[in-house]
C-alpha cells in the first residue's frame, strides 16, 4: 500500500514539473516570435482617464513615506490623479502618512489618507472601500513594499485604451536583492513566475493572475466581476479568475517593472508562502466549479485548474517523504520506472534558469544560488502545507502582513525592528521532518536501498537549513 500510494504522489506531482516544463516551452516559443515581430508603441490618449493610485497599508512606518513619495512622483495629468492611502494602521504609520500626505498636496499632488470605521476584509476590504471614494475610471495598486517608477502610468494606462481589457499587470522587480542570500533565492523564485509564466500564460490564452500589485484594474471590469472579495486569502487571484470568466481580458506587460522589496526574514517568506497557498486552494475551492463548466477550451480548463493548485504540492512533498520509511522498512523495492517523474523534475530549474538568462547577463553566477531555493522550498513544505489545510478546510482567514523595513541594495537593517517575526511553531515539524528523513536513511542503509539515500539527504538538508535559518535569525546573527 505504501509503495503504490509513494508512486501516485510521484506522479501527482510530476504534473506541476510538466506544467513548468510546458510553460517554459511556451515561453520560448511566444518570446522568439515577440522579438521578431513589431513591438506595437501605443497612442497616447487624447485626454488621459481618471486614475486613482489605491495604497493599502497596515503598520508600514518604515516605508510608509518611500511609498507616497514614489505614487505622488508619478508622471501623470495632477487634474486626472488622485492618491489613496487606505491606511488601517495601529501605530505611528498613520501620523507620518498623513504628515507626508499633507507634503505633496502643497506640491500640488492630490492624496488623500483615508480610515476605515472598521477593519473588515483586510486588503480586499479595503480595496473596495476605497473604491467607494472615488470615480475614477482606473485603479492602480501598489503594496507597502512597492517603489513604482515614474513613468508606470504613461506605459501602461494607454494599454487599457481596449475597453475589453479589464486589468494590467506588470513585472515586479527587487530593491533589495542582493541584500542576503535568501533574497537573492527569492528573486530568482519571483523571477521565474513573471519572466516566463506570466508570459506565457498571456501570449497563449491561458487563465493568467492579478498578483496583488504592480497593475491597473478597470472599475467597469471589478464591477461586473463581483467585486473584492475578501473569502479567499487570495482576492488578487480570485478577482481576475472571475473577471477572466466573465469574459474580460487580462493583459501582461513584462517590460514594464515595478520594484518591490524583499523579506530578509525566512519566518516572513514561510508565513507569505503559507498565506499565498492557502488562498490559492481557496481559490480552487470556490471557482474549480465555475472553470469546469466555463466555455474555455480543455487546454484553458486543464492549466487553470494546474495553475491554482500549486500549492498542493507542498503536501504532497511531505506524504512522499513520509512514505518513503514504510517502503524501504517493509523491504519493497524503491520505485525505479518512474521515468516520467525524473523528466517532470527538470521543469522548474529549467523555467528559473531561462528567466534568469532573459533578465540578467550574469545568469550562469545567479543559477548558483538555484540549490538553495530548492532547499528552502523543501525545507518549508511542512509550512506551506498548514497553509494549504487551513485553505482546504476554512473560508477567509487572518491576514498576516509581511513586514518591510525598507532595504534598498544592500543597505538597511532589519535586526531589532520591532516588525520583526519571532520563529514560528512551524520550525518544530521542520526538525522532526529532518530527522524522520535521517532516520529513513538509516533504514535505507540497512536494507540496502541506497539509491534511497542521496535523495533523503537532500530532504533532510532542506528541512535543516530552513530549521537553521530561522533559529540563527532569532538569535540576531542573519
Amino acid at each position: 500500500m505504501a509503495r503504490i500510494l509513494y508512486i501516485l504522489i510521484a506522479l501527482w506531482l510530476s504534473l506541476y514539473g510538466i506544467q513548468a516544463l510546458i510553460l517554459t516551452f511556451l515561453y520560448l516559443w511566444h518570446r522568439s516570435n515577440h522579438s521578431r515581430a513589431r513591438t506595437p508603441v501605443l497612442a497616447i490618449p487624447a485626454a488621459w482617464p481618471h486614475v486613482v493610485v489605491q495604497l493599502p497599508v497596515y503598520n508600514e512606518r518604515l516605508v510608509i513615506e518611500r511609498l507616497i513619495d514614489a505614487a505622488a512622483a508619478l508622471d501623470y495629468p495632477h487634474d486626472c490623479l488622485e492618491v489613496q492611502v487606505l491606511d488601517d494602521s495601529t501605530d505611528e504609520t498613520s501620523q507620518l502618512a498623513e504628515e507626508r500626505a499633507a507634503y505633496q498636496r502643497a506640491r500640488g499632488v492630490d492624496v488623500r489618507v483615508l480610515h476605515r470605521p472598521v477593519r473588515d476584509g483586510f486588503k480586499a476590504g479595503a480595496l473596495a472601500w476605497g473604491m467607494g471614494q472615488t470615480d475614477a475610471e482606473l485603479l492602480v495598486i501598489f503594496d507597502a513594499d512597492f517603489s513604482p517608477p515614474a513613468d508606470f502610468l504613461r506605459r501602461t494606462v494607454p494599454s487599457m485604451a481596449d475597453q475589453r481589457v479589464g486589468m494590467v499587470q506588470t513585472r515586479w522587480a527587487h530593491l533589495n536583492e542582493a541584500y542576503s542570500t535568501l533574497t537573492l533565492a527569492e528573486s530568482i523564485f519571483i523571477d521565474g513566475h513573471f519572466v516566463v509564466e506570466q508570459f506565457a500564460r498571456n501570449q497563449s490564452g491561458l487563465l493568467m493572475s492579478f498578483n496583488g500589485s504592480g497593475g491597473v484594474w478597470r472599475r467597469r471590469c471589478i464591477e461586473e466581476a463581483g467585486g473584492w472579495q475578501s473569502d479567499t486569502m487570495t482576492e488578487d487571484m480570485d478577482l481576475s479568475y472571475r473577471a477572466q470568466l466573465a469574459g474580460w481580458r487580462c493583459l501582461y506587460l513584462p517590460d514594464v517593472s515595478a520594484p518591490a522589496e524583499l523579506s530578509p526574514q525566512i519566518v516572513a517568506f514561510k508565513q507569505q508562502q503559507a498565506r499565498w497557498a492557502e488562498g490559492s486552494v481557496q481559490c480552487l475551492r470556490k471557482l474549480g466549479p465555475a472553470i469546469l463548466s466555463s466555455r474555455l477550451s480543455g487546454v484553458q480548463k486543464l492549466m487553470a485548474l494546474a495553475h491554482i493548485s500549486n500549492y498542493l504540492a507542498a503536501p504532497l512533498f511531505v506524504i512522499l517523504v513520509l512514505a518513503t520509511l514504510p517502503v524501504i522498512w517493509f523491504a519493497q523495492p524503491m520505485p525505479s520506472d518512474l521515468t516520467a517523474v525524473g523528466f517532470a523534475s527538470l521543469g522548474p530549474p529549467l523555467l528559473l534558469t531561462v528567466a534568469q538568462a532573459a533578465l540578467h547577463r550574469d545568469w550562469a553566477r545567479r543559477i548558483l544560488y538555484m540549490p538553495v531555493l530548492i532547499l528552502i522550498a523543501m525545507g518549508i513544505a511542512w509550512n506551506t502545507s498548514r497553509g494549504v489545510w487551513r485553505g482546504l478546510t476554512h473560508w477567509g482567514g487572518t491576514f498576516n502582513r509581511t513586514p518591510k523595513y525598507r532595504l534598498e541594495g544592500r543597505q538597511g537593517r532589519w535586526n531589532g525592528s520591532l516588525y520583526a517575526l519571532l520563529p514560528d511553531r512551524a520550525i518544530l515539524g521542520e526538525i522532526a521532518l529532518m530527522l524522520y528523513a535521517l532516520l529513513t536513511v538509516a533504514v535505507a542503509w540497512l536494507r540496502g536501498s541506497y539509491g534511497a539515500m542521496p535523495y533523503l539527504l537532500v530532504y533532510a538538508t532542506g528541512f535543516g537549513l530552513v530549521a537553521a535559518m530561522g533559529l540563527r535569525q532569532r538569535a540576531g546573527l542573519g
